[in-house]
């Protein structure tokens, strides 16, 4: 039996991709089946991570109803809160009150989770995280579109927030100079709060591009949770008055709300953008073709035009003398006919040959008045007499 329960166990544990959970029988008599032989195949859980082979079809959020809505109704709390703000109305007798309490003094044992919790909504941690998870969606799924609709939430959050933070100048609760009053123009940067606003902006956009309804409404309540705790953390560190995370919160889900009127933008970019790139490995492509050097041959033929060729002779062009125009035949590739054989000659002794030089002397023959000046010198010669003779 146990030998049996450990064959069993062999064969399974060494199938690829597998997991094997191994549930020993109960008793000794009890049979053998799959229930206790469990496995999970890894396999299917690393092919969800591979690239797909085209690109998914995803539906793209619309501007329904509920979300105009919604839309409305959060830009109807916006300029409340900024109404509010700027008549000095009880919010900000609240948002004294709060800083009076001093959370941070009241709960300690905090301080050093929140410090670290709150990363969760500076621009450049969030940023670099969910481009990295973006970028390999946009990767898997063979589209640019997570990428562009994070760079035009970030856009939009960067232009709406900041004009608001410089228009009012508000200052913040370490900075304030006046008990009661809003501190508003007095050269600050905190209202509405960043670090609230990018919190909704950053995770509410994994909620937006999710591809089923059922993550999307999963995805929207953690990052709820994590957009309510980064503002609650920012007024627990004293940072920011209350006033600022509300007026936040509300900027930071406009922008999200309203990303679908931006999804015709969205396709163009992505349409552009792979335009060029195919132009440019067109243009790659031609680049890296080899090109013929002016003084290299040319490519040869094929072989009909070659034949065909090769039955026609070619005549040099007719700007020369009609007496030097001569016929040239092209060189046939292959293997060159033999030469004709020759009948064999009689062998004959150089006696018998006929001569080949003229009968006539090799000697160059002399110009006369050489020859007169030779004879003169000669005649010379003889007259003068021998010395020791």
């Amino acid at each position: 039996m146990r030998l049996e329960w450990a064959g069993i166990k062999r064969r399974v544990r060494h199938g690829p991709h597998h997991i094997v959970i191994t549930n020993p029988p109960r008793r000794a008599g009890g049979t053998l089946t799959r229930c206790n032989v469990d496995w999970v195949r890894t396999d299917r859980i690393f092919a969800r991570l591979d690239r797909e082979p085209e690109p998914p079809e995803i539906d793209l959020p619309r501007m329904t109803a509920t979300r105009k809505v919604l839309f409305g109704s959060t830009l109807v709390f916006y300029g409340a809160i900024v109404v509010a703000v700027l008549t000095t109305s009880r919010l900000v007798r609240l948002d004294w009150q709060i800083m009076f309490f001093r959370p941070y003094e009241q709960w300690p044992q905090l301080h050093a989770f929140i410090d670290y919790y709150v990363v969760l909504g500076q621009r450049g941690p969030t940023a670099v995280m969910v481009t990295a998870w973006l970028g390999w969606r946009s990767w898997r799924q063979h589209t640019l579109r997570p990428l562009l609709a994070l760079g035009v939430a970030l856009l939009l959050l960067n232009i709406t927030v900041g004009a608001v933070k410089l228009g009012l100048g508000r200052l913040g609760p370490h900075y304030a100079t006046q008990i009661g009053s809003a501190e508003l123009f007095m050269g600050g940067d905190i209202f509405p709060s960043g670090h609230t606003a990018n919190a909704v902006v950053t995770w509410g956009i994994l909620a937006y591009l999710a591809s089923t309804p059922r993550t999307r409404r999963h995805l929207s309540v953690v990052s709820a949770v994590v957009a309510l705790g980064v503002g609650a953390a920012t007024v627990y560190l004293g940072t920011h008055w209350v006033s600022d995370v509300l007026l936040g919160w509300a900027a930071g889900l406009l922008i999200v709300l309203a990303l679908p009127w931006f999804e015709p933008l969205i396709g163009f970019g992505e349409a552009w953008i792979f335009e060029q790139r195919e132009k440019w490995r067109a243009r790659r492509a031609g680049a890296s073709a080899p090109a013929a050097a002016p003084g290299s041959p040319a490519p040869a033929p094929r072989p009909a035009a070659v034949a065909s060729e090769a039955s026609q002779p070619q005549t040099l062009p007719q700007t020369l003398p009609r007496e030097k125009v001569v016929t040239v035949r092209p060189a046939v590739s292959g293997p060159r006919s033999p030469a004709p054989h020759l009948a064999p000659r009689t062998h004959t002794v150089r006696s018998e040959r006929s001569p080949v030089t003229p009968p006539v002397s090799r000697r160059p023959q002399q110009h006369p008045d050489r020859v007169s000046a030779r004879g003169t010198s000669a005649g010379s010669a003889a007259a003068r007499p021998v010395a020791g003779g």
